[in-house]
């Protein structure tokens, strides 16, 4: 039985953020304080330890007390370049992940994706959400692995590919429906940021 001491959860604060005008998300007050410490809140009782992906105001991150490790590509491409970084500083077997602008986060999270993780002998397993009108959403942003994967990955990257997607299709991998799409909602606009803040005020 694999249990959170198997798991180090990987925050993904590296992005651009150009909708937002280009800040720094995880730094972004909601409720008062840094949108990163709620992902901190949510993620450290599922997981055993936490690494910190971010690329800008590391020494802002580095002040929460975890390693921040920052991408090896400086041209900001995506989670899969924090997925990289993730996988090798990662000294568990499992490596979650989630990004730092998403505070509503399930805290059944890992729970969850582990189980899918062991029945179906996946090596990676991403959370979906099924919305208001019953259609289901990948949420591949949020998934679990196998610590194992950081060749398969490099191996992919090469290849010039940054789409999340196409690298789960490589694998054995597995999904997990959540019933309620707010868990996953992130921030990508000020007016998200607000209705956020109202939905879980």
């Amino acid at each position: 039985m694999i249990s959170t001491k198997d798991i180090t959860g990987l925050i993904l604060a590296g992005g651009r953020a150009q909708r937002m005008g280009g800040i720094d998300k995880g730094l972004i007050p909601f409720h008062g304080k840094p949108l990163i410490e709620s992902a901190i809140a949510k993620l450290k009782p599922q997981v055993q330890t936490i690494v910190v992906n971010a690329n800008r105001n590391i020494t802002k991150y580095a002040g929460y007390g975890y390693p921040v490790i920052m991408d090896e590509t400086p041209d900001f491409s995506g989670p899969l370049a924090g997925f990289s970084v993730g996988l090798k500083a990662c000294k568990t077997s499992y490596l979650l992940t989630s990004p730092c602008d998403s505070p509503l986060l399930p805290n059944n999270l890992a729970e969850l994706l582990l189980a899918e993780l062991e029945q179906g002998d996946f090596q990676l397993v991403y959370a979906s959400s099924r919305e208001s009108d019953g259609k289901v959403w990948a949420q591949p942003v949020f998934c679990l692995m196998h610590a194992n994967l950081q060749d398969s990955l490099a191996n992919f990257l090469l290849k010039g590919d940054l789409k999340i997607d196409r690298w789960f299709k490589e694998l054995r991998s597995g999904t997990v429906v959540f019933e309620d799409p707010q868990v996953f909602a992130n921030v990508n606009t000020p007016e998200e940021l607000k209705s956020l803040e109202e939905v879980s005020a």
